[in-house]
């Protein structure tokens, strides 16, 4: 069966590029256009004014092959299906790169004695962590976490139970607080790779293990106790 495609003659397919987006488009458009009814649609797509834009042609191999420069010109009389059309406009602004774009910054400090702020109108209403009773639970799980973490140590074979996940064997390698949540955790390397890192956690190391095997759990999720190695006996039998 042949791979080619089928086009009609009363429409003209094309990839269109710009530089003020760097996504690839596949458009068709109506044969019977005039270039300059072309460029008000590529406005719409690409950001650049149809009045300052020049539009380059190239070919599948990135060959150039001329320009659209006759506003007037009819689009079946000099454009071919597969060209990709490469849109410039100097004046457009690209609002993907933001690289050159001044940030406005302020402490942590300044920001929560604003009156006007997302954290100011939470309080005010007392939504979120904000709320008395989610504030009370919050402490209470910190609680239970620091209380059941005193009884963890390194070395202790444990059973990781946390909800809607499987559970999970290994051996505790770091019992303690970190730099990348607040509360105390639980540092495990598991029997199995179905853990998510080595025991490098944003750029610190808190313990090693091999990759896939480390996981980090709240206390209250982890069990001590004589927990072996799983054993998989499904290829013992046939």
């Amino acid at each position: 069966m042949s791979d080619a495609i089928v086009t009609s003659p009363d429409f003209i397919s094309v990839t269109i590029f710009s530089g003020v987006s760097k996504v690839a488009n596949e458009k068709r458009f109506q044969s019977h256009l005039t270039v300059r009814e072309l460029k008000g649609k590529l406005e719409m797509i690409t950001g650049a004014s149809m009045d300052s834009m020049k539009i380059d042609l190239f070919n599948d191999l990135n060959q150039p092959i001329g320009s659209l420069n006759n506003d007037d010109a009819i689009l079946k009389n000099c454009l071919e299906n597969g060209v990709r059309l490469h849109v410039v406009d100097k004046t457009a602004i690209n609002f993907q790169d933001v690289s050159d774009v001044e940030k406005y910054e302020i402490s942590r400090e300044e920001y929560e004695k604003r009156e006007d702020s997302v954290m100011a109108f939470k309080k005010r209403n007392k939504m979120g962590r904000f709320n008395p009773e989610v504030q009370a639970k919050l402490a209470a799980t910190a609680e239970e976490n620091k209380t059941k973490a005193e009884t963890i140590k390194v070395g202790d074979r444990c059973e990781t139970r946390t909800p809607n996940q499987p559970t999970r064997r290994g051996e505790v390698m770091y019992v303690g607080q970190t730099d990348f949540k607040d509360g105390y955790w639980v540092g495990v390397k598991f029997d199995d790779p179905v853990g998510k890192h080595d025991g490098l956690v944003q750029g610190k190391r808190y313990f090693k293990c091999g990759d896939k095997f480390g996981g980090f759990v709240q206390p209250r999720f982890c069990e001590i106790g004589d927990f072996p190695p799983e054993v998989d006996f499904s290829d013992d039998e046939i």
